[in-house]
């Protein structure tokens, strides 16, 4: 149930009656053509599972590797701390921290305030800090990059396949799934707390 019967498109502020929308249908601004409204399609507590379910593929591809390398009976393999480590041990160390940032700190965060935010939710009321943490995802949202990384590993697969033998393992499978986890409820699901908790 919304707390409101009016929504305001966040581009150009026209205000409309909220519409009434079924299953992948979707309301955009007279105005603007910007979406305004979607048809929710997963409850908080489903929100909520998803979340716990990021978290723990999360904590997953940190320490199972995302890539083998099979080199003359040598093989090598990296989880997404290991790749932070090798760019530290290197001369480019920023951009170890900047890797660090965008694929380990933000989308751990996001999940935290996620979690933290449905867990309240469940409850039917609004978090300590839900402002702040509904800020924080919006503004964290272009900051995390785990789809660019797995854009990599996937460009890194095909182009070593020649010279080495370069095989996905189930870090990547699992990194995969995240990242569209991370694409769907940080994005839409999420942001229509502001309208369901009084």
């Amino acid at each position: 149930m919304y707390t409101s019967p009016y929504i305001i498109c966040e581009y150009c502020d026209s205000v409309y009656h909220r519409p009434q929308l079924s299953l992948h249908q979707k309301a955009l601004c007279q105005r603007c053509g910007a979406v305004v409204a979607r048809h929710n399609l997963l409850s908080i507590d489903q929100s909520l599972a998803l979340s716990v379910a990021a978290g723990m593929l999360l904590l997953f591809i940190c320490f199972y590797p995302v890539l083998m390398l099979k080199a003359q009976d040598q093989i090598n393999s990296a989880s997404l701390f290991d790749t932070v480590l090798a760019l530290a041990e290197g001369p480019i160390s920023l951009m170890a921290l900047m890797s660090a940032f965008a694929i380990v700190f933000v989308p751990a965060l996001q999940v935290v305030l996620m979690i933290w935010l449905l867990v309240h939710a469940r409850g039917g009321v609004r978090a300590p800090a839900f402002r702040g943490c509904m800020r924080a995802l919006a503004a964290l949202r272009p900051w995390g990059m785990l789809e660019v990384f797995l854009l990599g590993c996937l460009v890194a697969v095909v182009k070593l396949k020649g010279p080495l033998d370069a095989a996905p393992t189930l870090g990547l499978f699992a990194l995969g799934f995240l990242s569209l986890l991370m694409i769907g409820m940080a994005g839409r699901d999420v942001h229509l707390l502001w309208e369901k908790l009084p």
